[in-house]
């Protein structure tokens, strides 16, 4: 597995564009198609609500490339006061839809972090 590019950003509306920026670029250089990419970064803003939804301040976002491009997001710090919404449900059911692979992790309901795969 080769690492491509690790990001640790601050969990609010003004990255998001900037993530998705990134993501975009690193599906290109990774080899996906156009509708792949645009899954992939539909499922990185999905990964980044759930995680702010879940208290955290803070998320690292890895890219890989590994039969094609994995992601894994995780919450950094502490969280704090979680506030979760109904679509937070929609969120993960559409990263399990999209992705080839998906995978959850939680702690007492709690999303710490999210990872799925687009291969090529």
């Amino acid at each position: 597995m080769k690492e491509l590019m690790e990001l640790t950003v601050s969990l609010g509306s003004e990255l998001m564009t900037t993530v998705r920026l990134a993501t975009g670029g690193i599906c290109s250089a990774a080899g996906l198609d156009l509708e792949r990419s645009e899954d992939c970064k539909v499922c990185v803003t999905e990964s980044l609500l759930l995680l702010l939804h879940a208290g955290y301040r803070r998320a690292r976002v890895k890219f890989s490339s590994e039969e094609g491009l994995r992601v894994a997001l995780s919450g950094e710090g502490e969280a704090g006061e979680e506030h979760p919404v109904p679509e937070d449900e929609i969120s993960a059911a559409l990263i399990g839809a999209l992705a080839e692979e998906a995978d959850t992790r939680r702690d007492g309901g709690r999303v710490q972090g999210v990872s799925f795969k687009f291969g090529l």
